[in-house]
């Protein structure tokens, strides 16, 4: 009796063991199973840590594909953009590898910092339709986060600024060193003449334009529109770059996808931020 019963015991482990090993290697080789359309950014960062299925149903903590190194590998390489044609594939492949080491495995992290969202809108502007670019970021607080603005990029800001370092010599005016003395009487000249106030501003002078849309905001030059478009940026991973866009198409290749890879220094991080915001 105890031999048919550890037979037994052993034929249900056997058939358990078999069908794990199926259902991974379908996984693995049926494209068709994996290319599961990701429709939230939650979700996003679940499949890229490897925390779910490809049905949207979470892994317990003690699954075996829970953080797998080799199903997150082949998970993370269809959550890129098979359509684009701006990463190199030799970069992804070699992202995809740091990231799934299964010594040194690499995660994203919702509260972790370090990625902002751009989200591209319409503003009706002194009479206007004009797309103004909103950049938020999640901000921790006591209890929970709230994504909040840090910046914004809107054209007729920028025209309303002169790089003072651009004007020609001749018409470039300061304040004498020794106007304390005079009781800053000479900024009457300043503020009357036609002359470029930005001359007169600190070196390193930067316009402050979330201060400026929220002032043309509340004088109601500034009124909403619409969201026409949303993408994240990901600085997290170390000497990594990535980008997130939604993709409104038919097929699996669809939803939440990085469409935008970049090997990066720490320095190029800031260079990159710079680019991104148009500073």
């Amino acid at each position: 009796m105890k031999i048919k019963l550890g037979g037994l015991v052993l034929i249900l482990c056997l058939i358990q063991l078999s069908v794990y090993s199926q259902y991974f290697d379908n996984f693995v080789e049926d494209e068709s199973m994996l290319y599961a359309h990701t429709k939230q950014v939650n979700q996003f960062f679940r499949r890229f840590n490897g925390e779910e299925d490809r049905y949207g149903e979470r892994f317990s903590v003690n699954n075996p594909l829970y953080q797998n190194p080799t199903y997150r590998r082949n998970f993370i390489e269809l959550l890129f953009d098979q359509q684009s044609t701006n990463i190199d594939p030799l970069i992804k492949n070699e992202f995809i590898y740091r990231c799934t080491r299964p010594e040194q495995q690499n995660f994203l992290d919702f509260h972790g910092g370090n990625w902002f969202a751009e989200v591209k809108t319409s503003f009706n502007y002194k009479g206007e339709q004009k797309d103004l670019i909103l950049f938020l970021k999640l901000q921790e607080e006591e209890v929970g986060s709230k994504w909040v603005l840090i910046n914004v990029i809107f054209e007729p800001f920028f025209n309303q600024f002169v790089d003072a370092k651009k004007l020609p010599e001749e018409e470039q005016k300061f304040l004498h060193p020794l106007s304390h003395e005079l009781d800053f009487m000479n900024l009457v000249k300043v503020f009357k003449s036609k002359a470029v106030l930005e001359q007169f501003a600190e070196k390193g002078f930067k316009p402050d334009y979330l201060t400026l849309f929220i002032y043309e905001f509340r004088n109601l030059n500034l009124q909403f529109i619409t969201v026409e478009d949303v993408k994240f940026h990901f600085f997290q991973l170390n000497d990594w770059y990535l980008e997130l866009s939604k993709f409104n198409r038919k097929g699996n290749n669809s939803g939440w996808l990085i469409s935008n890879l970049l090997k990066i220094t720490k320095e190029d991080q800031e260079i990159l931020k710079a680019l991104i915001f148009q500073e």
